[in-house]
């Protein structure tokens, strides 16, 4: 039983990837105040608004407690839910599935996965055996919203969608930031607690800061230089920053240049992005964009980072790719200052072998046949496989952690999708816009009520540390990995009586067997059950991960590396351990076929002449561009149900160039309708300087109005959806991103 007695404790904040330490003063067994740790390794202290809210959140009246199942709907037509045991629900989950697969075999069963659960220690260990004992493959994700093209531009290059380069901040000279704005996200695809603090850190030791995006976020209000650039034209512009490199015979390293392979085709493949031809296509003047190329390539250490404004656009993944090309022709790939690979305290001690080539497309969706990647379909593609009759058309889905009818492409659209389900089975804490459409809502404890360590953010850490949070308070009901290993186990023909217990323990037996079985590993050749006698946790989750840190390059190999790296360790050391700056890693960590780095392993090529075939349409393309933008307070819709993080001045307006308002006859506070190809929405009008001419932003995630929802903050400041404008046919092809900025909308006055 966890302790609530008056004390202290010591956790890592789950609510973004900044991973900020946070010192919890527990009163009379309850939260009374939640402050920065300033003893923690990584975060010294800081703490955003979010991080004080897990009392909030801990505490939310409307946070589902028990599951619940649907009972039929009102007279409004609003869902009517009852709260069951966990028996009962397990029972009926159990019911559905059997049903659905016995009328539409296992390819009628799909499953939702959305970001919340990469920052839960029991669903990132535990949702992958669901998924395989589900069996029917399609599988749909927050990934294909947000961060694809970093993962497929990183397969083809490095031999694995993991291996994602992060910015060494804390040491480069010369940072450039495109389409991210870390004062509002503190970070994406890169771990840095405070890093508005890192990035002044910068500034303060004499190196420099550029932004490059649409909008003057606050952290191009920081930057030395700003420039503002077309929306969907980075990859343009990025192109021609290759081709001045080039013509300034940038090269890579001594070093680099031992392992790249292609560099004399990029000539070739990036002469048609003339300065001028570019410029006319972004908005960029030539001179600038001359001079952007020569700074990097003067910079003592340049780190080139871009985020989710370079991945949610027509080219993602060759825009991602370009910013990795011109860390390698600047010799800023895997060297301090620049773009550096993490080394995780979980990760696998493998030998240093080629791997093999990387691949997309091993399955197509069966309506729009798009490829897999990663091992999911594009949620662009969700609507269409529950919608269109025929074989294999999806019946049933499962959800964890996610909101697609508010984050992703067409939301009307996925909305009656999930509304026309045979069945739905939905891992939530809300009954949200799209669990209000669960046939079973199964919710896990809060996060005060689970411990917590981030396999998936240490991976993409910016320093190599480690953290671990037990649980605060005693959980109410089953946590994650319960949940899902008991899914799995009725997946599987157990039944609803199946205990989680032997799954956990199939999960940990696995990855030590594996590890037995393995040379290179610290543990191979030992005894198995003398290993499993020696595995700490209380949960299922928290053995994992023992059985991981224990066998990964910091662990104590189970009792053979004194002093080395185990749960117990973690536990001993409260606010975390840090492991040092990031070091080199390459050739050693490529998993390509012959551990090289081939510049066009991937369809980037093809790519580069698909957009140079566009120079001539976004030269004189005066369309409005819709773009989203993120607030501080607002990281993901469920934070919406908090009330002191949605308080003050309404942040869900439509930003407006004053040129574009004068044009539209529109001022500040009145309402205007935005029309895409495939929806409309009325939204308020914010006249801002801060978008450039010709662009329009909403924010991302909002919308709360649909009926049967139980989120009452959220509702009360419900603003609207800006996915109903996303259009699902506008997709990254690599990659199967859809397409969130860049949109051609119409905005009149309502």
């Amino acid at each position: 039983m966890t302790d609530t007695a008056d004390r202290s404790a010591f956790r890592t904040c789950p609510l973004c990837e900044a991973t900020c330490g946070l010192e919890i003063e527990i009163t009379d067994g309850a939260v009374r105040r939640i402050r920065g740790d300033r003893e923690d390794v990584f975060s010294h202290g800081f703490i955003c608004p979010k991080g004080s809210t897990l009392k909030q959140l801990h505490e939310d009246p409307d946070r589902l407690r028990r599951p619940v199942i649907r009972r039929g709907v009102d007279d409004a037509g609003a869902p009517i839910f009852e709260e069951v045991s966990w028996d009962e629900a397990f029972a009926e989950a159990d019911r559905l599935l059997s049903e659905v697969r016995a009328a539409h075999g296992n390819e009628a069963v799909g499953m939702y996965l959305g970001n919340p659960g990469a920052h839960v220690l029991g669903a990132t260990t535990h949702t992958r055996h669901l998924i395989k004992a589900l069996g029917g493959g399609a599988v749909f994700s927050a990934s294909t919203v947000d961060q694809m093209p970093r993962h497929v531009a990183s397969g083809y290059l490095y031999g694995s969608g993991a291996s994602m380069p992060v910015p060494d901040i804390d040491r480069t000279d010369l940072f450039v930031c495109m389409g991210a704005n870390p004062y509002a996200s503190n970070g994406s695809i890169a771990t840095a607690p405070d890093f508005p603090g890192r990035i002044e850190a910068v500034q303060e030791r004499g190196g420099r800061v550029i932004v490059i995006d649409p909008r003057r976020s606050r952290t191009a209000e920081q930057a030395d230089l700003h420039i503002p650039v077309k929306p969907g034209t980075d990859a343009v512009l990025l192109a021609a920053v290759v081709r001045r490199l080039l013509e300034r015979g940038a090269l890579p390293d001594d070093r680099l240049a031992t392992f790249v392979d292609g560099v004399e085709d990029l000539r070739a493949a990036v002469a048609p992005f003339t300065t001028e031809l570019a410029a006319a296509a972004t908005g960029v003047d030539g001179a600038t964009i001359e001079s952007l190329a020569d700074e990097i390539a003067a910079a003592r250490s340049a780190a080139v980072y871009g985020r989710i404004g370079v991945c949610t656009v027509e080219f993602g993944t060759l825009t991602t790719w370009l910013l990795d090309v011109i860390s390698i022709l600047t010799g800023n790939l895997d060297e301090p200052g620049g773009m550096m690979f993490p080394h995780a305290s979980h990760e696998r001690v493998r030998a240093e072998r080629p791997g093999r080539a990387y691949r997309v497309g091993r399955r197509h969706s069966r309506v729009n046949n798009r490829p897999e990647i990663q091992g999911e379909f594009p949620v662009a593609d969700l609507p269409d496989e529950v919608l269109t009759e025929g074989d294999g058309q999806l019946r049933m889905m499962f959800t964890v952690a996610g909101n697609p009818v508010l984050s992703c492409p067409d939301g009307d659209r996925m909305d009656e999708a999930f509304a026309s389900l045979d069945a739905m089975i939905s891992v939530d804490i809300y009954l949200n816009e799209t669990t209000r459409h669960a046939s079973i809502v199964f919710p896990p404890p809060g996060s005060l009520e689970k411990s917590h360590y981030d396999l998936s953010f240490t991976g993409l850490s910016i320093r190599n540390v480690a953290n671990f949070s037990p649980a605060i308070f005693e959980a109410e009901g089953p946590t994650e990995e319960d949940i899902l290993a008991k899914l799995a186990l009725i997946a599987l023909g157990f039944g609803p009586d199946a205990d989680a217990d032997d799954l956990h323990g199939q999960v940990v037996t696995g990855l030590l067997q594996a590890e037995i079985d393995t040379p290179e590993s610290p543990v191979a050749g030992r005894d198995l059950d003398e290993l499993l006698a020696m595995v700490d946790g209380e949960s299922g989750s928290e053995r994992v991960l023992d059985a991981m840190l224990r066998t990964g390059p910091r662990g104590d190999g189970f009792g053979t590396v004194n002093g080395g790296l185990s749960l117990a360790l973690l536990l001993a050391n409260p606010h975390g351990i840090d492991f040092g700056a990031l070091e080199p890693r390459l050739p050693a960590f490529l998993r390509t076929p012959e551990q090289r780095i081939d510049l066009f392993a991937g369809p980037f090529a093809e790519d580069l002449g698909r957009l140079a075939d566009r120079l001539p349409e976004w030269a004189d393309d005066d369309r409005l561009r819709l773009v989203g933008r993120r607030h501080l307070r607002s990281n993901n819709s469920w934070m919406h149900n908090v009330q002191v993080l949605v308080k003050g001045k309404p942040r869900c307006t439509l930003q407006l160039h004053p040129d574009n308002a004068a044009d539209l006859g529109l001022a500040d506070g009145d309402a205007a309708i935005v029309r895409s190809r495939v929806g409309e929405v009325t939204a308020p009008v914010e006249v801002t300087d801060s978008v450039m001419p010709g662009v329009v932003s909403l924010p991302h995630g909002w919308g709360h109005s649909k009926p049967g929802i139980r989120m009452g903050v959220a509702s009360e400041h419900a603003g609207v959806n800006s996915n109903v404008l996303t259009d699902p046919e506008a997709i990254d092809p690599l990659s199967g991103n859809a397409v969130l900025n860049g949109i051609p909308v119409e905005v009149v006055p309502a």
